[in-house]
């Protein structure tokens, strides 16, 4: 009874929130715009790309890298950047809680298009905003869509490694668990299977996907012969081996995840979670099938989770440095 009731009050508290952020983000979209640094900072695009460009070339991984920062910092207290704080003597960075220590990367190429764009605008734009220009810029050399990503974040003086722990969704969450994290972000079922299409280019850790190549019944199992030959079954050997989660076109942004969902080739089992006999079935065969659906709604999607909770007007600052919060003077 006791299960039952910490549940009924988790699911409540996500509600809660959702219904929350629903209502700010609605906000945030009245005072966002894609031509928000239009007049302050008006090379900031063309001074973002081509740094994101020679990282994806110097290491396609990256590209993926660079995306997933935009979820990890978007799913903790809204996109505002306190993803990148480094440990200060009065906090422990989120960088450095479980969900993104030794998984989150790409933060040196964040460091450097900051640089970058200080030179062309000082202390104008935010970081949080610059994660957001990323995240576009690598979904689209990789092959997948674009969007005007909606600009005017402010960033975060705090992190919150609490919410760290209980927000991210984790590689052995099931589709219950998958949907609750999303809602409480104020994002439905079709956002969800649309986001977690961003796996397409991505790379994971044994230690992720070890329990599902060994003991889960809905896995191919010449995949899964294939994977356990740099993933061996003891923990604590090869946990930190790569595989890519789209075998067909690892380091192309494409509906090839979908297409190894349906062939029960989900790498992690959080995603063959959403082909597992669930609500998102259609929507995980419609993506397989159209492309271009799942680009529409992956834009979309992203757009929508750019808006959850951002800080805007006076609130938070526009760090110089993303590492650090600027001093009070």
């Amino acid at each position: 009874m006791r299960s039952m009731a910490s549940s009924y009050a988790s699911t409540a508290i996500f509600l809660t929130l959702a219904l929350l952020i629903v209502h700010m983000e609605a906000k945030a979209i009245d005072e966002m715009s894609p031509s928000f640094y239009a007049t302050s900072c008006p090379k900031l695009f063309p001074t973002v790309k081509p740094i994101v460009e020679s990282a994806i070339k110097k290491e396609a991984r990256m590209g993926a890298s660079l995306l997933r920062l935009f979820y990890h910092d978007c799913f903790v207290n809204g996109c505002d950047a306190s993803l990148l704080l480094d440990n200060a003597p009065n906090f422990i960075g989120e960088k450095n809680i479980p969900p993104n220590k030794n998984s989150t990367r790409g933060y040196e190429v964040i460091d450097e298009i900051k640089s970058a764009v200080e030179k062309k605008c000082p202390g104008v734009v935010s970081c949080a905003d610059i994660i957001a220009i990323v995240a576009r810029d690598s979904v689209s050399i990789l092959g997948g869509p674009s969007w005007g990503v909606q600009l005017g974040r402010r960033d975060a003086r705090a992190t919150n490694a609490i919410v760290t722990n209980v927000s991210l969704p984790l590689p052995k969450a099931n589709l219950k668990e998958l949907v609750l994290r999303f809602r409480g972000i104020a994002l439905k079922r079709r956002d969800l299977v649309a986001l977690v299409g961003a796996h397409t280019p991505g790379e994971a850790q044994c230690h992720s996907f070890r329990e599902r190549i060994y003991n889960e019944s809905n896995m191919n199992k010449e995949l899964a012969q294939k994977r356990r030959l740099k993933c061996p079954r003891s923990q604590g050997s090869g946990d930190a081996n790569l595989a890519p989660i789209d075998a067909q076109t690892p380091i192309v942004f494409d509906n090839s995840y979908y297409k190894n969902l349906v062939q029960n080739k989900g790498l992690l089992h959080s995603d063959q979670q959403l082909f597992s006999g669930g609500k998102t079935d259609p929507i995980v065969r419609t993506y397989s099938k159209d492309q271009e659906a799942f680009f529409n709604d992956f834009a979309s999607a992203m757009i929508k989770m750019g808006s959850v909770n951002p800080l805007i007007g006076p609130a938070g600052e526009i760090r110089l440095n993303c590492r650090r919060m600027n001093p009070i003077i």
